[in-house]
């Protein structure tokens, strides 16, 4: 279980990026977090994976406070980050670097096939188009076997058409081994798609403003009635007209 307990960030003595945010992830969870720029997603995400020190609150694993990179925790990024002089198959693998080559041949292959790029594992990253390139960090993200996968806008620079593709392929990827997925995204209709649960934050400073459970079966279809009322209510807890 993920519990973020009355979390606070400031970066000097005037900027207020986050104030007592408390929420909790359950195991197998997916939650989406939206706002506003500025409202503090991607500084409370970076939080939750070590990356950044709260300045009051703490962040629990399991029940244990974060206080660093934690190995149970994996991190996707907006851009795929691939290594250029790394191959395909030696991006995924970069991160067990610590296990046996012929268990990190199999867990590298297996997560290659399920992004659908078992033919290029010996593809450059500069041969890969956009999508395929985040396949490739899909698979580097889940080939530690993370407990809770952390997502930051990993979508928001590609084309509609693939963007949907690889939101529908991360749900059958999540729906293998079920990890916790705490997803960042300025796309209402993306969060309501992948998450069980919307967290809606507000700036200045950044605070949980509401919550919502996303109770809608899968898959989701983005002009049934039903997603488009929930899309308005997200609407009006951002404040924006629709």
């Amino acid at each position: 279980m993920l519990r973020i307990e009355h979390l606070g960030k400031q970066f000097g003595p005037q900027v207020v990026a986050l104030q007592d945010v408390s929420f909790q992830v359950q195991p197998g969870e997916i939650v989406a977090l939206v706002g506003t720029s500025g409202c503090g997603k991607s500084t409370l995400l970076r939080i939750v994976a070590g990356l950044e020190a709260p300045s009051t609150g703490r962040v629990l694993i399991d029940g244990a406070p974060v206080a660093g990179p934690h190995p149970a925790v994996g991190f996707l990024f907006q851009e795929p980050r691939l290594l250029p002089w790394l191959t395909v198959r030696q991006n995924v693998e970069f991160g067990i670097a610590h296990l046996p080559a012929p268990e990190r041949a199999e867990r590298s292959a297996g997560a290659l096939a399920r992004v659908g790029l078992a033919d290029f594992t010996g593809a450059w990253p500069r041969q890969l188009s956009g999508g395929m390139a985040q396949r490739a960090a899909i698979a580097r993200a889940l080939v530690a076997r993370p407990n809770l996968l952390l997502l930051d806008e990993p979508f928001s620079a590609l084309d509609p058409f693939t963007k949907m593709d690889l939101q529908e392929h991360l749900l059958s990827i999540w729906a293998d081994d079920r990890p916790t997925l705490v997803l960042v995204t300025h796309d209402l209709e993306e969060a309501l798609v992948l998450a069980d649960r919307v967290v809606v934050l507000r700036s200045r400073p950044g605070r949980v403003h509401h919550t919502f459970a996303v109770e809608l079966p899968r898959p989701r279809r983005r002009t049934a009635p039903a997603f488009q009322a929930q899309k308005q209510q997200l609407l009006e807890a951002l404040g924006v007209a629709a």
